[in-house]
């Protein structure tokens, strides 16, 4: 998409006419040009805002009916364009096609979803106390939402914060990660035309301060699913404000493999979960921890997936892992591996950056394992985001949980066992607020809660499900006694 072809963004107020522009570039091959898009600029971001206060008062008198209706039709439009967005989604991010696709799809089933919620009670009516009194309460919206989305799932995220907001009879005010503009356009255009009011959506493009500056502008609500650092800093800020603030952010998830697993099921999933989409998921398996009777067959299993894994670029056919997203992405996995190296853990499988001529300067990374891990390292307590997986001997159940839950952050965890006890004890005693057993760490569906605990989610309702509703409304109580007639 050259300059002048430029969309005609739906914006509810004139933007500069002389506003700067940015490039959208492939990360597998950085000398191809996806797209032209222009930038915003934080006066743009305050003018959305307050476009968005005066715009939410007419969507929020819209039933509920009619707003589900119109994200229904957001779906179908998505649905019938899965394969040309995600091949979008592929050429700016760098995931595969098939997993590009596979999340433009989630993404219209998200919007089936939320568009169903419309149809559920509003709310409860209650007994009084007093003699003709009536007691019911009912939801509101919060008014506007600045909603904060990652690069990772460009499709997905934006669509699970912004179809609950607008459901609920919300503005939203979003800004997409600077490194997957041109889909983000496409979304928002699907949105607009399946009939969201210009100032209900609106999209800001630019560099981090726009997303400062939204977070720190006149909004009753924030989202953000992003960094720890930044998301902390956004919690911080919106609760000293009194604005409801909803974060979801790093993960360092484990996959415990207890000595009665199915070693092979353990194995393709736990290569699954840590090296789709190049390892760049907040819900990716970072940490595996064997126990010590099955140690060595299961890490055997494990490098033999890994080494089989297939690295190039998302369209090729054929390739299993995609590129990092960016070259500073790049640097920091690299970086990491190289501080684990000098920590002590081996490289036994990958470990490098890949430069041959058929990788055409694009962002790869070899999936990597890292064996010889123990706890004192920095790289069994951080996150890599990226395809690295270290793996953990331990002794016995009590180390494998202890070791589990010896990180800061609490998203997703797995187990792999058949033992019905352990199972209890897994989902008992796992500090994440997903946990799967005889599964990846990573998945979700729109129709149950997504969130984590300690520092990988803040206090706030959960992503998904009817969870959202309670942070995209809030509640009213409303006491009623019919007046006397005159």
């Amino acid at each position: 998409m050259r300059p002048s072809a430029w969309p005609a963004r739906q914006r509810g107020f004139d933007v500069t006419q002389t506003q700067a522009s940015a490039a959208s570039i492939n990360p597998a091959r950085p000398s191809e040009l996806v797209g032209d898009h222009r930038l915003d600029t934080v006066e743009d971001v305050s003018r959305a805002v307050k476009t968005a206060r005066e715009a939410q008062r007419e969507w929020a008198a819209t039933p509920i009916i009619d707003r589900g209706a119109i994200l229904r039709r957001a779906a179908a439009e998505i649905e019938t364009r899965t394969a040309e967005l995600g091949r979008v989604l592929t050429v700016e991010e760098g995931k595969t096609v098939s997993e590009g696709i596979g999340e433009v799809a989630k993404a219209a089933q998200t919007l089936y979803y939320h568009a169903s919620t419309a149809w559920v009670p509003q709310g409860e009516i209650f007994a009084s106390s007093a003699p003709d009194e009536e007691i019911h309460t009912r939801r509101v919206p919060v008014g506007v939402v600045a909603a904060v989305t990652p690069w990772n799932f460009p499709a997905a995220i934006p669509v699970w914060k912004i179809a609950p907001a607008l459901l609920w009879g919300n503005a939203v005010v979003w800004k997409s990660a600077s490194n997957v503009p041109i889909l983000s356009q496409a979304l928002e255009e699907i949105f607009h035309r399946a009939g969201v009011p210009a100032g209900v959506l609106q999209l800001a493009l630019g560099p981090s301060r726009l997303g400062q500056a939204l977070v720190d502008a006149d909004v009753d609500a924030v989202t953000f699913t992003g960094s720890t650092a930044v998301g902390r800093r956004i919690w911080q800020a919106g609760t000293e404000r009194g604005v409801k603030v909803q974060t979801e952010l790093g993960g360092h998830n484990a996959a415990v493999v207890f000595d009665d697993a199915d070693l092979d099921l353990a194995a393709s999933h736990v290569v699954a979960g840590a090296m789709a989409s190049t390892g760049q998921k907040c819900t990716a398996t970072r940490r595996v921890i064997v126990q010590a009777g099955v140690f060595d067959a299961f890490v055997d299993r494990l490098q033999a997936g890994v080494a089989a894994l297939r690295v190039g670029n998302g369209l090729d056919e054929g390739v299993d892992i995609g590129p990092l997203v960016s070259a500073s992405a790049l640097r920091e996995v690299e970086k990491a591996v190289e501080s684990a190296k000098r920590e002590g853990a081996t490289v036994a499988v990958g470990g490098n950056s890949l430069t041959g001529s058929e990788f055409e300067g694009g962002y790869f990374f070899e999936p990597t394992v890292l064996t010889n891990v123990v706890q004192s390292m920095n790289v069994a307590h951080e996150e890599i985001f990226g395809p690295v997986l270290s793996v953990i001997r331990v002794a016995d159940d009590d180390e494998a949980i202890s070791v589990a839950n010896a990180t800061r952050y609490g998203l997703s965890a797995a187990a792999f066992t058949v033992d019905e006890r352990r199972i209890r004890r897994a989902t008992n005693e796992l500090e994440a607020g997903l946990v799967h057993i005889n599964n990846p760490t990573p998945g979700s569906e729109p129709h149950v809660p997504f969130g984590g605990t300690k520092e990988s989610s803040g206090q706030a309702p959960a992503e998904q499900g009817l969870s959202a509703r309670d942070f995209f409304t809030n509640s009213r109580t409303v006491f009623i006694r019919p007046g006397k007639p005159a």
